[in-house]
């Protein structure tokens, strides 16, 4: 199981969502985390840049795998229209 760790940006994401929504994507994070590299339709490897997607409804989860750590990084948590923008 990878360790979980969540970018400033990321963190204060999920405090300003509705609670319900956050857990529902702290669920998905804890499930991808146990088993990164299983395959899964909600996740796809990011083209032009390292890392990964996680899609949880309308709201997307990028983030990057760290194996020798064994440590998944949240970088990003946002909607749909604004994860890719920054």
């Amino acid at each position: 199981m990878y360790d979980i760790r969540l970018s400033k940006e990321a963190d204060r994401a999920l405090r300003r969502m509705p609670r319900s929504t956050a857990a529902k994507i702290i669920e998905k994070i804890k499930v991808v985390s146990a088993d990164p590299y299983a395959p899964n339709n909600n996740v796809k490897a990011l083209i032009g840049r390292l890392g990964y997607r996680l899609r949880v409804g309308d709201w997307r989860v990028i983030y990057d795998l760290n194996d020798e750590l064994t440590i998944l990084a949240v970088e990003r948590i946002a909607a749909r229209g604004e994860v890719y923008n920054a």
